[in-house]
Protein backbone atom coordinates (compact mmCIF):
# COMPACT_ATOMS: atom_id res chain seq x y z
CA UNK A 1 0.00 0.00 0.00
CA UNK A 2 1.46 3.62 -0.89
CA UNK A 3 1.65 5.56 2.25
CA UNK A 4 4.12 7.97 0.79
CA UNK A 5 5.85 10.01 -2.26
CA UNK A 6 9.92 10.21 -2.80
CA UNK A 7 10.70 12.87 -5.58
CA UNK A 8 13.66 12.56 -7.83
CA UNK A 9 13.94 16.47 -9.47
CA UNK A 10 16.23 16.82 -11.79
CA UNK A 11 14.43 15.18 -15.07
CA UNK A 12 11.76 14.49 -12.79
CA UNK A 13 9.57 17.56 -11.66
CA UNK A 14 12.44 19.71 -13.20
CA UNK A 15 13.77 18.55 -16.91
CA UNK A 16 17.04 20.12 -17.32
CA UNK A 17 19.27 17.28 -19.15
CA UNK A 18 20.41 19.48 -21.54
CA UNK A 19 22.05 21.76 -19.00
CA UNK A 20 23.72 19.08 -17.27
CA UNK A 21 24.89 17.54 -20.20
CA UNK A 22 26.26 21.37 -20.98
CA UNK A 23 28.22 21.57 -17.67
CA UNK A 24 29.40 18.32 -17.39
CA UNK A 25 30.88 18.79 -20.95
CA UNK A 26 32.52 21.57 -19.96
CA UNK A 27 34.04 19.59 -16.52
CA UNK A 28 34.99 16.74 -18.91
CA UNK A 29 36.71 18.57 -21.15
CA UNK A 30 39.10 19.98 -18.24
CA UNK A 31 39.37 16.44 -16.94
CA UNK A 32 39.73 14.58 -19.66
CA UNK A 33 39.63 16.05 -22.72
CA UNK A 34 36.72 15.39 -24.59
CA UNK A 35 33.25 15.60 -23.89
CA UNK A 36 30.65 13.03 -22.47
CA UNK A 37 28.17 10.95 -24.48
CA UNK A 38 24.66 11.20 -24.19
CA UNK A 39 24.35 7.55 -23.50
CA UNK A 40 27.20 7.75 -20.93
CA UNK A 41 25.37 10.24 -18.91
CA UNK A 42 22.35 8.31 -18.94
CA UNK A 43 23.86 5.25 -18.21
CA UNK A 44 26.63 6.66 -15.29
CA UNK A 45 26.01 9.81 -14.53
CA UNK A 46 22.35 10.38 -14.09
CA UNK A 47 21.04 10.31 -10.03
CA UNK A 48 24.67 9.77 -9.37
CA UNK A 49 26.20 12.01 -6.46
CA UNK A 50 28.38 14.25 -8.45
CA UNK A 51 32.03 13.11 -6.04
CA UNK A 52 31.65 9.87 -8.18
CA UNK A 53 31.02 11.12 -10.92
CA UNK A 54 34.18 13.67 -11.16
CA UNK A 55 36.03 10.21 -9.82
CA UNK A 56 35.32 8.41 -12.58
CA UNK A 57 36.04 11.32 -15.25
CA UNK A 58 39.64 12.05 -13.13
CA UNK A 59 40.49 8.76 -13.90
CA UNK A 60 39.89 8.41 -10.13
CA UNK A 61 43.40 10.31 -9.17
CA UNK A 62 41.83 13.27 -7.69
CA UNK A 63 42.08 14.05 -3.60
CA UNK A 64 38.91 15.62 -1.66
CA UNK A 65 39.26 19.15 -2.01
CA UNK A 66 39.72 18.99 -5.75
CA UNK A 67 36.66 16.88 -6.10
CA UNK A 68 34.79 19.20 -4.44
CA UNK A 69 36.33 21.91 -5.81
CA UNK A 70 35.07 20.43 -9.82
CA UNK A 71 31.45 19.82 -7.94
CA UNK A 72 31.08 22.68 -7.18
CA UNK A 73 31.92 24.32 -10.50
CA UNK A 74 30.16 22.11 -12.88
CA UNK A 75 26.65 23.20 -10.39
CA UNK A 76 28.01 26.84 -11.01
CA UNK A 77 27.76 26.17 -14.60
CA UNK A 78 24.52 24.56 -14.52
CA UNK A 79 22.67 27.03 -12.63
CA UNK A 80 24.05 29.69 -15.67
CA UNK A 81 22.43 27.77 -18.19
CA UNK A 82 18.87 27.78 -16.22
CA UNK A 83 18.90 31.16 -15.79
CA UNK A 84 19.84 31.69 -19.73
CA UNK A 85 16.75 29.32 -20.82
CA UNK A 86 14.05 31.27 -18.74
CA UNK A 87 11.57 29.50 -21.47
CA UNK A 88 12.31 26.27 -20.09
CA UNK A 89 12.89 27.39 -16.19
CA UNK A 90 10.07 26.29 -14.47
CA UNK A 91 8.47 22.70 -13.06
CA UNK A 92 7.76 19.77 -15.62
CA UNK A 93 4.03 20.29 -16.87
CA UNK A 94 1.34 19.04 -14.56
CA UNK A 95 3.66 18.74 -11.48
CA UNK A 96 1.96 21.60 -9.73
CA UNK A 97 -1.49 20.41 -9.97
CA UNK A 98 -0.46 16.69 -8.96
CA UNK A 99 1.39 18.48 -6.06
CA UNK A 100 -1.59 20.90 -5.18
CA UNK A 101 -3.78 17.73 -4.51
CA UNK A 102 -1.46 15.05 -3.02
CA UNK A 103 -2.27 14.64 0.19
CA UNK A 104 0.27 11.52 1.16
CA UNK A 105 3.65 12.46 3.53
CA UNK A 106 6.04 13.31 0.49
CA UNK A 107 9.52 14.85 0.24
CA UNK A 108 12.25 14.63 -2.97
CA UNK A 109 15.88 12.79 -2.99
CA UNK A 110 17.66 14.28 -5.45
CA UNK A 111 21.85 14.02 -6.57
CA UNK A 112 22.02 17.53 -6.35
CA UNK A 113 24.25 19.58 -4.14
CA UNK A 114 22.55 21.83 -1.78
CA UNK A 115 23.48 24.97 -3.31
CA UNK A 116 21.16 23.59 -6.33
CA UNK A 117 18.42 22.57 -4.01
CA UNK A 118 18.69 25.99 -2.65
CA UNK A 119 18.09 27.38 -5.58
CA UNK A 120 15.23 25.17 -6.68
CA UNK A 121 13.72 25.78 -3.26
CA UNK A 122 13.98 29.78 -4.31
CA UNK A 123 13.15 29.83 -7.97
CA UNK A 124 10.46 27.01 -7.98
CA UNK A 125 8.93 28.27 -4.35
CA UNK A 126 8.86 24.53 -3.72
CA UNK A 127 8.17 25.20 0.14
CA UNK A 128 4.66 25.64 -0.82
CA UNK A 129 4.63 21.60 -1.22
CA UNK A 130 7.75 20.36 0.86
CA UNK A 131 9.67 20.58 4.03
CA UNK A 132 12.78 21.35 2.76
CA UNK A 133 14.17 20.27 6.26
CA UNK A 134 13.05 16.80 4.93
CA UNK A 135 14.65 17.20 1.26
CA UNK A 136 17.55 14.46 0.93
CA UNK A 137 20.29 15.69 -1.30
CA UNK A 138 24.20 15.14 -1.67
CA UNK A 139 25.56 16.31 1.39
CA UNK A 140 28.90 13.76 0.61
CA UNK A 141 27.49 11.27 2.93
CA UNK A 142 25.56 9.19 0.64
CA UNK A 143 26.71 6.94 -2.09
CA UNK A 144 24.78 6.17 -4.12
CA UNK A 145 21.06 7.16 -4.86
CA UNK A 146 19.92 4.26 -2.69
CA UNK A 147 21.17 5.23 0.07
CA UNK A 148 19.19 8.57 -0.62
CA UNK A 149 16.08 6.93 -0.97
CA UNK A 150 15.95 5.48 2.26
CA UNK A 151 17.05 8.21 4.06
CA UNK A 152 14.20 10.28 2.52
CA UNK A 153 11.45 7.18 3.64
CA UNK A 154 13.44 7.49 7.07
CA UNK A 155 12.83 11.26 7.11
CA UNK A 156 8.93 10.76 6.21
CA UNK A 157 8.79 8.01 9.02
CA UNK A 158 7.57 5.25 6.33
CA UNK A 159 8.94 2.26 5.07
CA UNK A 160 10.50 1.87 1.42
CA UNK A 161 7.99 -0.54 0.42
CA UNK A 162 5.40 1.61 1.32
CA UNK A 163 6.98 4.76 -0.80
CA UNK A 164 5.87 5.80 -4.41
CA UNK A 165 9.29 6.49 -5.99
CA UNK A 166 9.24 9.33 -8.86
CA UNK A 167 12.24 8.60 -11.17
CA UNK A 168 13.80 9.23 -14.91
CA UNK A 169 17.05 7.27 -15.50
CA UNK A 170 18.06 4.12 -15.11
CA UNK A 171 20.65 4.25 -11.71
CA UNK A 172 17.69 5.83 -10.15
CA UNK A 173 15.09 2.98 -11.02
CA UNK A 174 17.82 0.50 -10.26
CA UNK A 175 18.61 2.05 -7.44
CA UNK A 176 15.11 2.51 -6.51
CA UNK A 177 13.92 -1.05 -6.96
CA UNK A 178 17.35 -2.11 -5.23
CA UNK A 179 16.76 -0.45 -1.79
CA UNK A 180 13.05 -2.35 -1.47
CA UNK A 181 10.77 -0.06 -3.45
CA UNK A 182 8.18 -1.36 -5.81
CA UNK A 183 6.40 0.81 -6.90
CA UNK A 184 8.51 3.61 -9.10
CA UNK A 185 6.83 5.46 -12.01
CA UNK A 186 9.02 7.03 -14.38
CA UNK A 187 9.46 10.06 -16.25
CA UNK A 188 10.08 9.58 -19.86
CA UNK A 189 12.68 12.35 -20.80
CA UNK A 190 14.93 10.21 -22.28
CA UNK A 191 12.16 8.72 -24.75
CA UNK A 192 13.20 4.93 -23.27
CA UNK A 193 9.80 4.61 -22.14
CA UNK A 194 9.61 0.97 -23.24
CA UNK A 195 12.61 -0.13 -22.18
CA UNK A 196 11.79 1.37 -18.45
CA UNK A 197 8.24 -0.45 -18.95
CA UNK A 198 10.16 -3.77 -18.58
CA UNK A 199 12.66 -2.64 -15.31
CA UNK A 200 11.79 -4.56 -12.09
CA UNK A 201 9.29 -2.11 -10.01
CA UNK A 202 8.49 -0.18 -12.90
CA UNK A 203 4.37 0.22 -12.30
CA UNK A 204 4.18 3.24 -14.79
CA UNK A 205 5.71 5.46 -17.40
CA UNK A 206 4.86 8.48 -17.96
CA UNK A 207 5.68 11.89 -20.21
CA UNK A 208 4.37 14.23 -17.65
CA UNK A 209 1.81 14.89 -14.62
CA UNK A 210 -0.83 15.94 -16.19
CA UNK A 211 -1.14 11.90 -17.25
CA UNK A 212 -1.66 11.15 -13.64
Amino acid sequence: MIKANIFDFNGTLFIDNDKHIKAWNRISLLLRNKPIEKEELYTYFNGVPNKEIIYFLSGQCLDEERIHYYSLLKEKYYREYCLEDQKNFHLIKGAEEYLEKLSLPHTIASASIKENIDFFIKSFDLEKWFDKDLIVYDNGDYHDKKAMFLQASLNLQVPIEDCLIFEDSKSGIENAYACGCRHIIVLDTAGKGEEYLHYPGVIKVITDFSEL
